[in-house]
């Protein structure tokens, strides 16, 4: 970094507690103009504190923060971004029901002489912003109608026209794909050109390598350190952010099951169409095989998961399980059959965040545990334990809601459920997204363990070296077929990516 860049931010030695947990330790964080600053630690590891303290949702126990030169004590977000801090977050709170001009301009409203909203001023001055930013959109369009990556946008665009200084990026890519991504980094490029700073939260630690230039890294509560990108390899920080060595697990890849070769097909699909994305797929998967579904953001990967879930019925072609046709008509035909799925919206599809660890994991299996429509809460307590003590669930205990658990807890939490139910196969829709690298590396490791316990995995996956440790056979899926198949030695990030391009090239 530039020594020429002037501080902008300055927190230094910032401690919180809550209800005698020490969420932050004496933590410190320097951000330079025009820089784009990492901030990386597992869950828990104190960035959303440390962020909330800064946008004066929350007040700090000790420490100072100094912002453009004086220091600065914020109340309330409104004071924050008064004071040219904009705090741009994974799920962006818009009045979808407005145009992306009124949500642009919303409580500081473009008034004419007699004090009512210009709205021919406001569309103008809307799409003014936007083009500045190479976004050309009907402004007076309902914002509703934009992707997230497009609303992300607007969101950041909105914010560089109130005279903003500092821009906070909180998971911002965490449900967009590699498309919008890209286009999200070249807004942060022209970010940087205006010299605009930007803290930038994120679990894809390749977005840290593109585009920041230095990372504070937190652990516990715990001020880790302050390092320049390009002199900290991706091995060394994922080893501060868990405190340990990763070698073993970031170079860590499936040994491959000789058994495969001869074993019998549990699962097979024969020229399956679903009516809607499938053309014709065909694949079988063996037992105790872990299968990695490869391509691109509306491939097909989660079709095929619903086709053997029974959440999309096959209009053509067959299902083949343990040597037995079938047509599922619901998921209870499928869970019949011992087949389980984690799906990709976990928030959306999974969690009951309102009730228990203990009722959202033993849901699979209340007949097993109840009887005359009571459940055995003894048997209940007994199952949920060894759970949360083999898949290393961090709670205070089972009672926990699970909304108040992470991401990467929460996602332990559902496949916990899927275990319980002793399937023969489990299929894992995008199982490491938005949660931190030490819970990515936990169930990295548990879909190996699943594979030793002859359970079948079907692995759906948008990053690749998941499939590329995990995998015994990846094949690639292109709008609705199957265009590719790679196995053991094949399976590279390389292989993968060009059968995918080689694919969108016919």
């Amino acid at each position: 970094m530039s020594e020429e860049k002037a501080i902008l931010l300055e927190m230094k030695g910032i401690c919180k507690s809550f209800i005698g947990v020490n969420a932050l330790k004496g933590v410190d964080l320097v951000v330079r103009e025009g820089e784009v600053h990492a901030l990386e630690g597992e869950n828990g590891a104190g960035k959303s504190v440390l962020i909330k303290i800064l946008t004066g949702l929350y007040q700090r126990d000790a420490g100072s923060i100094v912002f453009m030169g004086k220091e600065v004590n914020f109340t309330s977000p409104a004071q924050a971004q008064a004071a040219g801090i904009q705090p741009i977050y994974q799920e962006l709170s818009t009045a979808s029901y407005l145009s992306i001009a009124e949500n642009m301009f919303l409580g500081n409203e473009i008034k004419n002489k007699f004090g009512l909203i210009d709205w021919k001023a406001t569309n103008k001055k809307a799409g003014d912003i936007l083009r500045e930013f190479k976004l050309d959109i009907d402004v007076t369009q309902p914002i509703s109608t934009l992707s997230a990556a497009m609303q992300q946008m607007v969101a950041i665009a909105t914010a560089v026209s109130q005279e903003t200084k500092l821009v906070i990026m909180d998971e911002a890519t965490s449900s967009l794909d590699d498309k919008e991504v890209a286009s999200l980094m070249d807004i942060i490029r022209q970010l940087k050109k205006k010299n605009i700073a930007v803290i930038f939260i994120t679990h894809r630690l390749n977005e840290v390598y593109e585009i920041c230039e230095r990372v504070t890294v937190l652990k516990d509560g715990d001020f880790i350190g302050c390092y320049d990108v390009a002199e900290l390899d991706k091995l060394a920080l994922i080893s501060k952010m868990i405190g340990r060595d990763a070698s073993s697990i970031v170079n860590f890849r499936k040994e491959y099951n000789a058994q495969l070769e001869t074993g019998r097909p549990i699962c097979a699909l024969k020229n399956v169409t679903d009516g809607n994305k499938l053309k014709g797929v065909s694949f079988a998967l063996k037992e105790g095989e872990v299968l990695g579904l490869a391509g691109l953001l509306g491939a097909g990967r989660t079709e095929i998961a619903s086709v053997l879930f029974g959440n999309a019925k096959i209009e053509k072609g067959e299902m083949t399980v343990k040597d037995k046709k079938v047509r599922y008509h619901t998921v209870n035909d499928a869970l019949a059959d011992k087949i389980i799925l984690c799906p990709e919206e976990r928030k959306k599809d999974a969690i009951f965040p309102d009730m228990s660890i203990q009722d959202n994991v033993t849901m699979s299996i209340l007949k097993k545990i109840s009887k005359w429509g009571f459940i055995n809460r003894k048997k209940q307590a007994e199952i949920i334990n060894e759970y949360i003590g083999r898949l290393k669930i961090k709670t205070p205990n089972a009672r926990q809601l699970i909304k108040f658990l992470s991401g990467g807890n929460q996602q332990k939490c559902i496949i916990a459920r899927g275990l319980c139910a002793d399937p023969d196969i489990i299929i894992l829709d995008e199982p490491t997204r938005g949660i931190d690298v030490g819970a990515k590396m936990e169930i990295e490791l548990l879909i190996q363990q699943l594979a030793k316990q002859n359970i079948s995995v079907v692995m759906i996956s948008s990053i690749l070296e998941e499939l590329v440790r995990d995998c015994d056979r990846v094949i690639i899926i292109r709008e609705g077929e199957v265009v590719g198949e790679l196995s053991r030695e094949e399976i590279t990030e390389e292989s993968i990516i060009h059968r995918i391009s080689e694919a969108h090239a016919i």
